[in-house]
């Protein structure tokens, strides 16, 4: 079924359409965002599951006609960043909500592919600290590029910006305290992470503040969270955009919502955060197989605009205003244990 973006005028009123499988013809035509003042594409709605149509997560923030911020890079996005018009040697930042395959599986093709640029200048890669079970960014990126152990040894220049390659900066972010201080990450782009909770995997909430001559643009996309702490809402209080996975349905297991939030729980916290638009998105077959009762559990918190995402889909962002909050994000508390 063909998806469509529709405001939504009451929580009885929902009016968006079945969510679903692409069709291939609707997913595959390249799109362009390289048009619009400041906007965020989607590379890939999908989720660990192979799914027509859909890769795996993946976004990108164009600015001033240039892909400026990638946001995950799971399997299928090296596809979908090419279909986008976009170019490595433009790029300014990596951010990494956490390192399930599916977010990250796509990342050391995209960065081998700027070899063939003429980048010299480094890339700054922001991704979660550690734990027992997971690696933080910076172990990560040494397995993979260590000069004596790395998986891709041979792309050891990457550590140094030798051998034709750029070096990559590598940043642990995301405070279990609250956000993060503020970071530019690209010419009139700040960026706010803070953990959030995943079950055991740690992740990421970014916070995407864009100033231009006349305007300020915000964004907020969510890594995979069970909405179990306040302080990614509170981080998205007033943007345009709020991009949250939904990878799981409304009737859903313990072990499920243990990992991932329900749909209303999900339109519960984008009516918080006071968001503009509310973007789903990471779908999988368990979130696609009750459409109606995911589309009204949606609306039973969350009254403004949804959009389903699709492969490709371009969003131009809209400048904030008090109308849909304050310009700047409060100081965001977190209760993640």
């Amino acid at each position: 079924m063909m998806l469509t973006a529709v405001r939504c005028l009451s929580a009885v009123g929902l009016l968006l359409a079945g969510i679903g499988a692409p069709a291939a013809s609707a997913a595959m035509a390249p799109a362009r965002c390289d048009h619009v003042a400041v906007g965020l594409q989607v590379l890939g709605s999908g989720g660990p599951i192979p799914l027509p149509g859909r890769a795996s997560a993946g976004y990108l923030l164009w600015v001033g006609g240039k892909a400026r911020v990638l946001i995950d890079a799971g399997g299928g996005v090296f596809l979908r960043f090419g279909e986008a018009g976009a170019s490595l040697a433009d790029l300014d930042a990596v951010l990494i909500t956490h390192l399930h395959t599916d977010h990250v599986a796509d990342l050391v093709a995209l960065l081998k592919s700027g070899y063939f640029t003429d980048r010299n200048r480094a890339l700054s890669i922001f991704g979660p600290r550690g734990n027992g079970r997971f690696p933080g960014m910076r172990e990560f990126v040494d397995a993979h590029f260590d000069a004596d152990r790395g998986s891709y040894r041979y792309l050891r220049g990457f550590n140094a910006g030798e051998e034709g390659l750029f070096r990559l900066d590598v940043f642990e972010v995301g405070s279990r305290q609250g956000a993060d201080a503020t970071r530019q990450v690209s010419n009139g782009v700040q960026m706010r992470a803070v953990a959030v909770a995943h079950g055991p995997v740690p992740s990421l909430g970014f916070r995407l503040d864009v100033t231009d001559a006349d305007h300020q643009y915000a964004i907020a996309l969510s890594g995979d969270q069970n909405l179990r702490t306040t302080a990614f809402t509170s981080l998205a209080e007033g943007v345009d955009l709020l991009v949250m996975p939904m990878a799981i349905g409304q009737t859903s297991t313990s072990v499920q919502r243990s990992l991932h939030a329900t749909p209303r729980d999900i339109g519960l916290a984008a009516e918080q955060a006071k968001a503009a638009r509310l973007v789903v998105s990471h779908f999988m077959p368990r979130s696609l197989a009750a459409p109606e009762s995911n589309r009204v559990a949606l609306a039973e918190g969350y009254h403004g605009e949804i959009v389903e995402a699709r492969d490709l889909l371009c969003l131009p962002l809209r400048p904030i205003s008090s109308e849909h909050g304050s310009d700047l994000p409060r100081e965001p508390q977190s209760d993640v244990q």
